[in-house]
């Protein structure tokens, strides 16, 4: 397939709903793109309903009581572009080295279909090779076996099951490291550290029922439109029965705005829509903490008064006492912020944040949702536990329709360290692992993203293991870090199609094709089934029954056990290979590690709707060390890390309507009225203006870490948009060239994507 051109770019306002007949028409047009086969239609019924396959897009929950459809636009992309029937073989490498596909885009890479065989870089001939199984194994363990494990990284992306993150984390620890960076380090680490230290756990409280329980909904960084589109389905059910939606979000998200069911006639038929938001609050990028203080400052003084007139509190001062601690010192900081320096950081006015004050102060069960726009900070983890501040101040944690709900991405990242894939030991119950499996598992923390990007800039990460995922293109510091990459001793990457990162070669490269989810999964006990954890800890079953891609493919699990049996000695107790002959026995282990959570999991496997994991917090029972849910007085007002100067912007990457993290579907983002390009920056007017720039001019932009070091990325279309001033949008993975590798997160260590510090350049 020659190499597929762009459209000429065209940026024109979009002004229907979220759904509707532009989310149908959005689907109709990638399902002959991708050259699938009747096949895909069958699949697409069987999508998050039971005895069927869980997504592999987002993780939003799979309902007990399903839609006939239910699947969003995003979902049927991710489908289509797994079952399309479009093949990268071996032969397509012969024609093209990595240094020329180096000049692709990213779309254009993966479009070219499905890998079809194992491959080993050649370093003679600047091409990928067929090679086989056995011969990649072996020399994957020759090169991994000599190495201090310390080097060694061993990545996964969100979509690996359980069952192979299970073996995947146990490999790398009898092996001796924890260096079991994921998805999670890039969006939601914020959310596990800062929910862990606030109230015991490191994950949301809420169910899908909680949607019917709530009166208002506070909504906070996260386009539900593109990222989550069938929560609209829950968020369309609440405001029929009149809860209030209230918004903070920097960018109008059409999701967030209206939204028209796509699985109602009556609603296609008269284009009639549902407004989503009832209040819509653009704040700043990193803002959210202002705003939230405001309101914390609303209640407090409305509290103040109510007391000294002998009314009811509009705290509840009951919960408070019995339930958190660090309230006082909370209290303080917030009589303290002064109302000129919260409009200023958060970008709203003071009315503004009183009318949302005054519906949260009046409201009996509220639940916060929030996705990256709060977790990609570099004070994100205050951000949440700024969320569970405002949660705590009315108990709004462990009632019905109430409590924080973090909306994960990767349909199993949350599940991914449930069963073990992260770099800190006191999540993991090593005690057992070593007593089930006669081992001594190290103790010392592993390598999260940052320490990893680190460790292959400076050459201490000696080889690169990862299990999908497109890591080069997904970490901050792109420039330094493909430059490092083939300095890796070795690199060995399993997909399902080609992307960037599968263009740098280490020393010894393997490039490993796996089956996909939807696909039929035949051992040797027969077809096997495998399970996700989605946002709400809610286990699925999914069972794929598409025709696989190619007869060479192997699960991940299989070929996870074909690494362990080169790199590890022989166990009795882990028997890799009755593993992947049947993965009910893989489900059996994890029963015995974590017995509380996987209770009769073979048996409970496909329940409609998933059986629950289980949450304290949503029980009123806090594991943390004061055993009460903890308030956290912020550092500051502004979440960004960095002050304000002039001709200092904050940068938020963004992903378009036709993209799922680095997987570009095409070059259309509906929502925002661009089509044709990626190149795109988006500028409020009056910015525009007052740095002398026109629409439609080309200009770089430069990033303004203050490290002395050179980042930039050029050719970016200004486009006027309704965003804050002395704010910025640009597209995700395209500009994490600026984004140094030191701008982070505190604590959790998350690349802070959504405020990132640039200048414009010419």
């Amino acid at each position: 397939m020659a190499k597929q051109k762009s459209d000429d770019p065209e940026v024109k306002p979009f002004k229907g709903p979220a759904g509707g007949w532009g989310s149908l028409r959005s689907v109709a047009e990638i399902l002959p793109r991708e050259r699938v086969s009747p096949e895909v239609i069958r699949e697409l019924a069987r999508q998050n309903k039971p005895e069927g396959f869980a997504c592999v897009s987002c993780a939003w929950p799979k309902p007990a009581d399903h839609h006939p459809a239910e699947f969003c636009e995003e979902g049927a992309k991710a489908t289509a572009w797994e079952l399309t029937s479009r093949r990268t073989t071996p032969a397509f490498f012969e024609e093209h080295t990595l240094s020329e596909l180096r000049s692709w885009r990213d779309y254009d890479l993966e479009q070219h279909g499905r890998l079809t065989h194992p491959l080993r870089y050649d370093s003679a001939t600047d091409k990928y090779v067929a090679c086989s199984w056995q011969d990649a194994f072996a020399e994957i363990g020759d090169r991994l076996r000599p190495l201090d494990p310390k080097s060694v990284v061993f990545y996964s992306s969100g979509r690996m099951s359980l069952e192979a993150s299970y073996m995947y984390g146990l490999m790398a620890r009898m092996y001796g490291n924890q260096n079991l960076p994921d998805s999670s380090n890039m969006c939601h680490e914020s959310t596990s550290v800062g929910l862990k230290a606030a109230i015991g756990v490191p994950v949301g409280t809420t169910q899908l029922a909680d949607f019917e329980q709530c009166d208002a909904i506070f909504f906070f960084g996260h386009n539900v439109g593109s990222n989550a589109p069938r929560m609209l389905h829950d968020l369309r059910s609440c405001r029929k029965r009149g809860v209030e939606i209230i918004t903070f979000n920097p960018l109008k998200e059409r999701g967030l705005e209206r939204f028209t069911d796509p699985q109602n006639p009556f609603e296609m038929a008269t284009l009639r829509e549902t407004a989503i938001s009832t209040q819509y609050h653009q704040v700043k990028a990193g803002g959210d903490i202002a705003a939230m203080m405001g309101i914390a400052k609303f209640l407090v003084e409305w509290n103040d008064t109510a007391v000294a007139n002998g009314e009811n509190p509009v705290l509840d001062l009951d919960f408070i006492k019995a339930h958190t601690s660090g309230f006082g010192e909370f209290v303080g900081v917030v009589r303290a912020a002064e109302w000129v320096d919260i409009e200023r950081e958060s970008g709203l006015a003071k009315a503004e944040i009183e009318q949302a004050a005054r519906v949260y102060a009046t409201s009996k069960a509220v639940m916060a949702i929030y996705g990256m726009g709060l977790t990609q900070h570099v004070k994100g983890v205050e951000n949440v536990r700024m969320v569970v501040n405002l949660l705590l101040l009315r108990g709004n944690i462990g009632r019905p329709g109430t409590g924080p709900t973090p909306v994960r991405g990767h349909s199993n990242v949350q599940g991914q360290r449930t069963v073990g894939i992260t770099e800190k030991t006191e999540l993991v119950p090593v005690d057992k692992l070593e007593e089930q499996y006669g081992f001594t598992a190290p103790r010392e923390k592993g390598l999260d993203t940052v320490e990893a990007c680190r460790g292959v800039i400076d050459g201490s990460v000696k080889a690169f293991v990862a299990v999908g995922g497109n890591f080069l293109r997904a970490v901050p510091e792109t420039a330094a870090m493909e430059e490092a990459w083939p300095r890796l001793d070795l690199s060995v990457q399993v997909a399902t199609k080609l992307n960037r990162n599968h263009l740098f070669p280490g020393k010894v490269t393997y490039l490993l094709p796996c089956l996909g989810r939807i696909e039929q999964d035949v051992q040797a006990s027969g077809p096997q089934a495998v399970s996700v954890e989605d946002s709400t800890s809610c286990i699925h079953g999914s069972r794929g029954k598409a025709k696989p891609a190619s007869e060479f493919l192997l699960s991940e699990p299989a070929i996870v056990a074909g690494i362990a049996k080169q790199i590890l000695p022989p166990n009795p107790k882990a028997d890799w290979d009755a593993w992947v002959a049947d993965y009910a026995l893989i489900r059996d282990a994890i029963e015995e590690t974590y017995p509380l959570i996987f209770k009769d999991y073979n048996q409970r496997l496909f329940t409609p709707g998933g059986f629950w994991k289980g949450n304290k917090a949503a029980e009123r029972i806090w594991q943390t060390p004061s055993r009460k849910a903890e308030f956290l007085a912020p550092s500051g007002l502004s979440a960004t890390g960095f002050a304000d100067e002039q001709g200092r912007y904050r940068l938020m990457t963004l992903r378009s309507n036709d993209q799922f993290n680095t997987t570009i579907y095409g070059y259309h983002d509906r929502f925002r009225g661009v089509k044709g390009t990626r190149d795109i920056l988006f500028m409020h007017a009056a910015d525009i203006a007052a740095a002398g720039l026109r629409e439609g001019q080309i200009v770089a932009l430069e990033s303004d870490a203050g490290d002395g070091k050179l980042r930039r990325r050029d050719g970016l279309i200004v486009t006027p948009y309704a965003i804050p001033r002395g704010c910025l949008g640009a597209y995700y993975p395209e500009c994490n060239v600026l984004m140094p590798v030191e701008h982070h997160a505190e604590e959790s260590h998350v690349p802070a994507a959504k405020s990132v510090p640039v200048r414009i350049a010419a």
